[in-house]
């Protein structure tokens, strides 16, 4: 695989603008090669050539610095690099600037423009590099601090008789020492005899299909220092005076905690359990910047070798010896020199070692470096066989409908209206699955981190072949037993109701809600967790922090609102003994009637509260509109429910005027608000600035299936008369097409997700910390 390829692959997506445009240094040096191969094919003799080489060959030039000694003779110069030095906000910032000396010769331009490219390059790096790290050094101090007040809280906890003036040790990220004196050190220090290593490991030997290994491996060996009880002695911190400048954090994330902070009453005394979470919260806390550290480490990793490969192909194309030279600049640059990243990778492991893991480095760095999930075989062997089995059995239940002629007849008609609701519960489930295994496929193939986005743990995220195992194992699973259906009842003559063939569906759906709440850890338990949590969340709406899968899962149950009306018919079915003609039975029950109104409210009930808590909390007026939309989609829904049971004209024409209005204002929203498009001043006419998907075409069909998919949802007020399909068979198609635009919607809504984190550069999860310290201006002001 070529570097450029590797260089991509290894990159942190939302990083993607701060990395070295490698692709773009490649280009101008297509130009210089196309310009030199046309010169030497307008060469004449070829001692001239021959001299031309030679010439060349000797021509190399050591590196020159505006404060050093030349090395040579100007004349037998290629380049110097100067380094300005720019106050900004009380820090120094270093830009650098290469001088191409062979101004005089022909095709020079192209040269300079490389250089000129490599340097804004190397100074955004640079830049970014500093914001990262001066951003990792101020979240290390306060980590410090957090760990200080959970050491003195499990001395308070453990020991509630100690005097209150105990002294505690600091913890062991405070003794971390790193011998930059040794041979071993990863500190590079400008100027030294290490400029041709990355992080230890030698540049120039690093062979093309091998970078994106070494990547995986850049993890340093912790060194303490050999003096640790000496050195930790002196440095004592007093217990009372930690606990009287902290408190616990008392974030609203569950509905005890939501209601005990509207009713102002969030103060709970100190105890085990209270500890617990605190521990808790800091693992995941330090998990998380450890990762940001090591993503910051690949970064310095890969950049460096991006410089080291671009100059060697500068050398091989222009055949100029300036490579050496300029890596020596980068060498000294912030990126090649800083070795703050590697010091707190050293401190997080021995501190997560000690005080989460007890010890147990193994343990401890499991934890810190989850492995990477992998691809398996067996996994792919059975989406296959599933799928070939799941086209089969469909086949199998058309012959055996078409074989009876089971729709040319009264009774098979009335038969088939019945007992598809019930099954199409399964269909709408499978089609939901498919839909999200198409998603994540397009995810990973234009590379938006929907794994971060979602907040999966790393390791436990599904790829899109596990849901589509899923997916066609389960309908697999349906269409078997829709085909045993079919079987009894026709052999039976549709007329001696035995009770086998009406407990079917029954048993699908126990073993679906056996699987998704079996707590051993069989078939993805993790995800299923996730799910479950997720789901939770929805329900209970306005008493959980609102997180993006809570909103995203909400909207899709948007989606799913024929399949939760089909668990209120599996419900009445079985709970009042129907069975045939069960779906005209049903609605003659007031109760039914009732809950069929509200399951259909539900979803978007659900999602309002949603944006009203967030407005609450964020104080931004787009949830409220949001909030405004959803209740818009609840009194049409409410309308055309209304309509679908009662029919007559008035009612008619208000499901249409509230089903317009709703589907207007879901549209705008989908495609402006959600995918961040028809942006009329972009670079991108009526789209976006940043496009992922580099076909246009691609954006405006989305935007007209988008309208088409909703003014579809119209049939269902307007009813126009289709006598090749049965009203059942309408209703179903029209859900399974919603199903559909929820899916080409969700593609495109995590884009624009992932698009507004590059534009942050926001590539981590934001984890609260579990403690609180008081500012000194309000301790000076209570003493006051």
């Amino acid at each position: 695989m070529k570097f450029g390829k590797i260089f991509k692959k290894q990159m942190v997506p939302e990083w993607v603008e701060a990395y070295m445009d490698y692709n773009g240094l490649k280009r101008i040096l297509k130009q210089i090669r196309s310009y030199k191969h046309s010169k030497l094919t307008r060469v004449a003799s070829k001692v001239s050539q021959q001299a031309e080489a030679l010439h060349r060959s000797f021509s190399g030039l050591s590196y020159h610095h505006r404060n050093s000694e030349h090395g040579g003779d100007i004349e037998d110069q290629v380049i110097t690099v100067d380094t300005e030095v720019h106050q900004q906000d009380d820090s120094h910032r270093k830009l650098y600037k290469t001088k191409f000396l062979k101004k005089s010769e022909e095709g020079s331009e192209f040269e300079e423009s490389f250089f000129k490219k490599l340097d804004e390059n190397l100074n955004k790096v640079n830049r970014f590099y500093r914001e990262k790290v001066e951003e990792v050094l101020e979240e290390a101090a306060l980590l410090d601090k957090q760990m200080d007040a959970l050491i003195a809280l499990r001395v308070k906890v453990k020991k509630p008789d100690a005097s209150s003036n105990t002294n505690l040790e600091k913890h062991p990220s405070d003794k971390v020492v790193v011998d930059d004196t040794s041979p071993d050190s990863t500190m590079r220090t400008p100027g030294s005899a290490n400029r041709d290593m990355v992080h230890g490991i030698d540049r120039t030997s690093i062979p093309e299909e091998e970078a994106s290994h070494i990547v995986t491996d850049i993890v340093p060996v912790s060194r303490t220092s050999g003096n640790e009880e000496e050195d930790g002695a002196g440095g004592k911190q007093d217990l009372h005076e930690i606990l009287e400048r902290v408190k616990m954090n008392e974030a609203l994330e569950s509905p005890l905690s939501t209601l005990k902070g509207f009713f102002g009453d969030s103060k709970e005394p100190v105890s085990k359990k209270g500890l617990k979470k605190a521990e808790e919260q800091l693992r995941l806390v330090f998990s998380e910047f450890y990762q940001k550290l090591r993503r910051l480490k690949e970064y310095s990793f890969m950049n460096l070798l991006a410089f080291s490969k671009i100059m060697k192909k500068y050398e091989k194309i222009a055949s100029r010896n300036a490579s050496r030279n300029y890596m020596k600049t980068v060498d000294n640059s912030l990126i090649g020199s800083s070795d703050e990243v590697n010091r707190l990778l050293e401190r997080v492991e021995v501190t997560f070692v000690k005080h989460f893991s007890s010890g147990n480095r193994r343990e401890g760095m499991k934890c810190l470096r989850p492995k990477v999930k992998r691809e398996r075989h067996r996994v792919t062997f059975f989406s296959g066989f599933f799928s070939g089995c799941s086209i089969a059995l469909i086949v199998a239940v058309v012959f055996k409908i078409e074989s009876r002629k089971l729709m040319e007849k009264d009774y098979g008609t009335a038969y088939m209206a019945n007992i598809i609701p019930l099954y199409s519960l399964f269909g709408y489930i499978i089609l939901h699955m498919l839909m999200y295994s198409a998603n994540i496929y397009f995810w990973r193939l234009y590379r938006v981190n929907y794994t971060f986005i979602f907040g999966f743990k790393q390791g436990t995220e599904l790829g899109y072949r596990e849901v589509f195992l899923v997916s066609t194992g389960f309908a697999v699973l349906a269409f078997v037993c829709f085909l045993l259906n079919l079987q009894f009842d026709m052999d039976w003559k549709m007329k001696a109701h035995n009770t086998l063939p009406e407990v079917i569906p029954l048993g699908l759906v126990t073993i679906v809600l056996f699987i998704l709440f079996c707590p051993l850890n069989i078939i993805y338990r993790s995800s299923r967790v996730f799910f479950l949590r997720s789901l939770l969340h929805c329900i209970c709406a306005p008493l959980y922090e609102v997180t993006l899968p809570d909103f995203f899962l909400a909207d899709h149950l948007t989606s799913q609102v024929q399949a939760i009306r089909s668990l209120e018919l599996f419900i009445c079915y079985y709970g009042l003994g129907e069975y045939m003609q069960r779906q005209e039975k049903c609605q003659r029950h007031g109760v039914y009637n009732v809950f069929y109104f509200v399951v259909g409210v539900i979803p978007y009930w659900l999602r309002f509260l949603q944006c009203v808590r967030r407005l609450c909390e964020e104080k931004d007026s787009i949830h409220g509109y949001n909030a405004l939309k959803y209740m818009l989609t609840i009194i049409a829904v409410i309308i055309r429910t209304a309509f679908e049971l009662k029919k007559g004209r008035n009612w008619m024409i208000m499901a249409l005027v509230s089903s317009g209005v709703a589907i207007c204002m879901n549209t705008f929203w989908d495609i402006v608000i959600d995918w961040g498009l028809l942006r009329r001043h972009s670079k991108n006419p009526y789209l976006r600035d940043k496009l992922l998907v580099p076909h246009k075409s691609v954006y405006f069909a989305a935007m007209v299936v988008d309208v088409i998919l909703r003014v579809a949802w119209m049939q269902l007020v307007l009813e126009f008369n289709l006598k090749s399909l049965h009203k059942v068979a309408v209703s179903t198609i029209i859900s399974c097409l919603e199903i559909v635009r929820r899916g080409m919607w969700s593609f495109f809504r995590l884009e624009n997700e992932h698009l507004n984190n590059v534009g942050k550069y926001r590539a981590f999860k934001s984890v609260p910390h579990p403690f609180h310290y008081y500012d000194d201006d309000e301790t000076d002001d209570k003493d006051d």
